[in-house]
C-alpha cells in the first residue's frame, strides 16, 4: 500500500526552490506477511523520497521502532526524536491492525480508489471499488484527514527530507551506454541498448529504423536499482541478419547534455591487424630471447670452450657440471 498515493501529483504543482526543480514524492509501502500456524503476522513499512529509501519499521526487529535507511537521516536521530517517536507508534498502530484484516489501495496490480480533494469524493477506478466508494463516502472525515495529509503534512516532510538530504536526492548521474548483438539458435538477431549507472531513475532509451521510432518492435525492461544507488536499463529490438546498421539507439537523460546516439559497431578488419601485428612482434621477441639463451649455454664452458654434456644426464645435471666447471 502506499500511504501517499496522491503526492506525486500534488508535488508537481508546488513553487519549489530552484534546487528542487521537478516533481518529487514520498511514498510509504506497508506489507503484512502470513506466517505458518497461528503465529501473528509480520508487519513492514518503507518509505521512500523519492527513489531512495528513508526509513523502515519491522515488527520482527528486536528495538520496534522506525529507523533511517539512508545517511542523511541519522542526524534526525538527536535533533527530532519527536519524529521518531511518532511514526513509531504509527507503525505499531498499523501493525496490531493488520493483525485483524488488511487496508487495499490497488486491486490486481490497478488503481482502485482516488481522493479528488476539490470534492473530497472518491473516484472508484474499477467494479470492485464501487463498494468501498460508498463506505468510506458515507464518513467525510475520512476525506478531510487524507486531503490534510496530502496537501499540508506530506508536503511539509517532502521539503524538508529534499533538504536534508539534497546532496543525495539531487544529484544527475549520466548513464554509460553500449549496444550488443546476439544471436538466437534460428539465426534471428537482436540488438540490445543497455544503460547503466545512471540517477536519478527516469530515462529514455529509443531504437530508430532509418532515423525512424520503433516502438511497436522494441521490447523493454523496467528500469532496476544496480545495487549502489544507480539504476539501469535496457531496450531491444529484433531484426534479420544484415540489417543492424540501419538501427541507432537513443538515449536521453537528465544528467546528459544532450542524447547519446549509439550503434553496434562490429569489429573492424583493422583491429584484427593490429591484434595480428603485436602477436607476431611477440613471437619474434621470444625467438630472440631463446637464440641468445641457446648462445650463451653454449659458451659457458670457459674461454673458447664448448661444454657438452655427458651422455645420459638431464637438463638440470647439465646446468650444475656447467657451474662447477667455470668455477
Amino acid at each position: 500500500m502506499e500511504r501517499s498515493l496522491g503526492a506525486l501529483l500534488l508535488l508537481g504543482t508546488l513553487a519549489l526552490p530552484d534546487t528542487w526543480a521537478g516533481p518529487h514524492s514520498m511514498r510509504y509501502f506497508y506489507t503484512a506477511l502470513t506466517r505458518p500456524g497461528l503465529g501473528e503476522p509480520r508487519y513492514l513499512s518503507v518509505g521512500y523520497v523519492d527513489d531512495q529509501q528513508f526509513v523502515r519499521f519491522d515488527s520482527d526487529s528486536p528495538s520496534q521502532r522506525e529507523e533511517p535507511r539512508a545517511a542523511w537521516m541519522e542526524g534526525m536521530e538527536q535533533e527530532d526524536p519527536e519524529y521518531w517517536e511518532r511514526n513509531t507508534q504509527i507503525a505499531r498502530r498499523n501493525t496490531q491492525l493488520y493483525r485483524r484484516g488488511f487496508l487495499q489501495y490497488a486491486y490486481d496490480g490497478r488503481d482502485y480508489i482516488a481522493l479528488d480533494t476539490q470534492t473530497l469524493t472518491w473516484t472508484a477506478a474499477v467494479p470492485q471499488a464501487v463498494n468501498t466508494k460508498r463506505k468510506t463516502e458515507a464518513d467525510r472525515s475520512i476525506a478531510e484527514r487524507t486531503k490534510a495529509y496530502l496537501e499540508e503534512e506530506c508536503v511539509t516532510w517532502v521539503k524538508k527530507h529534499l533538504e536534508m538530504g539534497k546532496e543525495a536526492l539531487m544529484r544527475t548521474d549520466p548513464p554509460s551506454a553500449r549496444v550488443t548483438r546476439h544471436t538466437a539458435p534460428h539465426g534471428e538477431v537482436t540488438l540490445r541498448c543497455r544503460a547503466q549507472d545512471f540517477y536519478p531513475k527516469e530515462i529514455s532509451l529509443t531504437w530508430l529504423r532509418d532515423g525512424e521510432e520503433q516502438p511497436q518492435d522494441t521490447e523493454f525492461i523496467e528500469t532496476r536499482p544496480a545495487g549502489d544507488g544507480t539504476f539501469q536499463k535496457w531496450a531491444a529490438v529484433d531484426m534479420t541478419s544484415g540489417q543492424e546498421g540501419r538501427y541507432t539507439c537513443r538515449v536521453q537523460h537528465e544528467g546528459l547534455s544532450e542524447p547519446l546516439t549509439l550503434q553496434w559497431e562490429p569489429e573492424s578488419s583493422s583491429t584484427w591487424l593490429i591484434v595480428g601485428g603485436i602477436v607476431a612482434a611477440l613471437l619474434i621477441l621470444i625467438a630472440v630471447i631463446a637464440g641468445v639463451g641457446i648462445w650463451r649455454r653454449k659458451h659457458s664452458g670457459g674461454k673458447g670452450g664448448d661444454y657438452v654434456p655427458a651422455a645420459g644426464n638431464d637438463s638440470a645435471q647439465g646446468s650444475d657440471v656447467s657451474l662447477t666447471a667455470k668455477s
